[in-house]
């Protein structure tokens, strides 16, 4: 049971410099060995509109960013005026008393004015230092901590202004001691530091962590942070890193490394996305492993491009004409993020297809502390069965001349021999057209449907084995609950919180299944699942339903009631509780959370 969970807020609009103190109280609480989850709810302007990122801090679990706020920063009147009613009695609220009304909190909320103007000498950006200081003064934490963290941010600019920032945040360290009641709660040190990630960030580091040696993408919101990444190390760990003229030729030009034998990977957005697809085709037709990402957002079209949305699963499981095999996952939060991207490489050099990454603004922007052991850079690295010029010359698959060698071999698993471009022996045609075993291609002057049966075949028992690999989702919490709720990706953490909060404070007993992997799909195991409940709840980001609807059309199963949010932003623990009453009460059997407020 956790005893320290709180949750601060800090709004303003943008320009105002909201990221810069959010990250200097995610680095404390991380180094202080807390569990955060960061949140930063922003809109498509480079200043003004109304930007809040909310931190949350415990000792224990942080699967979201919960229902409530202890602390509120407003940097301008709008954001005071949004989110002070959200405010309850325990919780505080401090301010630029020069600038802003505080208005009527309820009963019990601490106002805590600051003279920004007093205490900063008329230095309008030291604003944010003087109430990140007020703050964790009154959460206990040690001024020090902060001298440090504000000493390596501002180091590059010379110690005159690592020693004005100091004393700007001792003025409201020690302002907030003599004015101001410490919250009732503190924030620990328990003396093991965490590592803070984006999921951008785990995607980059688990791709590193694979192998990847070529990376492209063309910059789209919300995946542009994993561009940034690789860009940022590139020489340092000996990555080529293209920013491409636009989503075509990036998924093209990894299709073209991935052939050499080089593990390749890109990460987009669902438009950009939308224009790889063909060349995703080519891949399946062309057995070559890629990795590609996609960071859903609210669409269609440029649709809210700084929002959160579970609206792309159709379009990737129809990436592309044709059937071939693919694999899809929907990793659950950062850390899953970062352990999945090797797991799929080396499924991908087995079975020679696409991979295909559906994630969202909610992890890849959302950032997590996360324990440095559990960032285990010593995977297991699986090439399948690839020929590389420096490898033994015999083929393993028989023969080892130009006449013999078979790159789309007709094997009993479907999985044919891959040489790379260059091994003695082994020279192939590698087209888009369908082929013959050999590569040759059967659909311009000649055609032959026994041949095409055959490699439409061969490519599709690929996957027969593919489910042995990966792990089935499971229950999680009591088996004979009467509630399951259902979830994919990136709602397992939230739907997680959801149902302790049913049981402790409803009295109201279910359990989970979260589903990672989506294609191919544990089809047997999940409906033995869902046939032992009584009444099953199907939860995710989007308008139409489309998980509840591949869920029906793998396993027959329709769900009893559904809880689904289109708004943009994600679940709070809250929304899935309140839904989850009014079903059981008989109220509805679609309920569409509101977001409290306009962010």
């Amino acid at each position: 049971m956790a005893k320290v969970d709180f949750a601060i807020g800090i709004g303003g609009e943008a320009g105002q410099g909201i990221a810069t103190p959010g990250d200097i109280l995610a680095r404390i609480f991380a180094r202080r060995g807390l569990n955060l989850n960061a949140y930063n709810a922003y809109q498509s302007l480079i200043r003004g509109g109304h930007t809040f990122l909310t931190i949350r801090v415990s000792d224990g679990p942080v699967r979201s960013m919960g229902d409530k706020l202890d602390v509120l920063i407003p940097l301008n009147q709008d954001t005071m005026d949004r989110h002070l009613r959200l405010l309850t009695a325990g919780a505080c609220v401090l301010f630029d008393s020069d600038k802003i009304k505080p208005g009527i909190p309820a009963s019990g909320v601490q106002v805590c004015p600051l003279p920004i103007k007093q205490l900063t000498a008329g230095n309008k950006l030291a604003a944010n230092t003087v109430a990140i200081a007020a703050t964790l003064q009154m959460l206990g934490v040690e001024f020090k901590a902060l001298e440090d963290a504000l000493t390596r941010i501002f180091k590059r600019k010379g110690d005159a202004v690592v020693a004005e920032n100091v004393g700007f945040a001792q003025s409201g360290y020690d302002y907030a001691a003599a004015n101001f009641k410490a919250f009732p709660f503190k924030a620990p040190n328990l003396g093991k530091g965490h590592a803070v990630l984006t999921g951008n960030m785990a995607l980059a580091l688990g791709g590193i962590a694979a192998g990847v040696k070529f990376y492209a993408a063309y910059p789209m919101s919300p995946s542009t942070g994993v561009l940034m990444y690789m860009a940022s190390h590139a020489r340092q760990l000996g990555i080529m890193v293209r920013q491409v003229e636009d989503e075509i030729g990036v998924m093209n030009m990894v299709i073209g490394a991935a052939q050499t034998g080089c593990r390749s990977m890109c990460a987009t957005s669902g438009g950009g996305f939308a224009l790889m697809t063909e060349a995703i085709g080519m891949a399946g037709m062309i057995e070559t492993p890629v990795v590609c990402v996609d960071v859903q957002r609210a669409g269609p079209a440029t649709g809210v491009p700084t929002k959160t949305e579970q609206g792309d699963l159709w379009q990737v499981l129809g990436a592309a004409q044709g059937d071939f095999p693919r694999i899809i996952v929907a990793p659950t939060d950062q850390l899953d993020a970062f352990r999945t991207i090797p797991e799929l490489f080396n499924l991908c050099d087995k079975y020679q297809c696409p991979g295909l990454v559906l994630t969202d603004l909610l992890i890849s922007e959302g950032t997590a502390s996360i324990p440095t052991k559990d960032l285990d850079f010593k995977v297991k690295i699986d090439r399948g069965e690839v020929i590389f010029p420096n490898g033994p010359v015999a083929n393993p698959f028989g023969g080892a001349n130009d006449n013999t060698y078979l790159r789309y071999k007709n094997t009993e698993s479907g999985i044919s021999p891959r040489a790379v471009p260059g091994v003695p022996g082994h020279i192939h045609v590698a087209a888009t057209d369908e082929h013959d075993e050999d590569g040759t291609l059967i659909s311009d002057e000649f055609t032959n449907p026994t041949k095409r049966r055959i490699m439409v075949e061969k490519r599709g028992r690929k996957m027969e084995t593919v489910l042995a690999q990966i792990a089935p989702p499971t229950f999680v919490g009591p088996e004979n609950a009467p509630v399951t709720l259902v979830g994919w990706g990136s709602t397992e953490g939230v739907i997680r919180e959801a149902v302790e909060k049913l049981a402790a404070e409803e009295g109201i007993v279910a359990n989970q299944i979260a589903v990672k992997w989506i294609v191919p799909f544990h089809a047997d195991e999940i409906t033995h699942l869902l046939t032992r409940s009584k009444r099953i709840i199907i939860i995710e980001n989007n308008f139409s339903g489309q998980f509840a609807r591949y869920l029906r059309s793998e396993t027959g199963i329709a769900a009893h009631g559904h809880i689904r949010k289109y708004d943009g932003e994600p679940f709070m623990p809250h929304h899935i509780v309140n839904a989850v009453k009014d079903q059981l009460a008989g109220r509805t059997e679609l309920s569409v959370p509101e977001h409290e407020i306009s962010v």
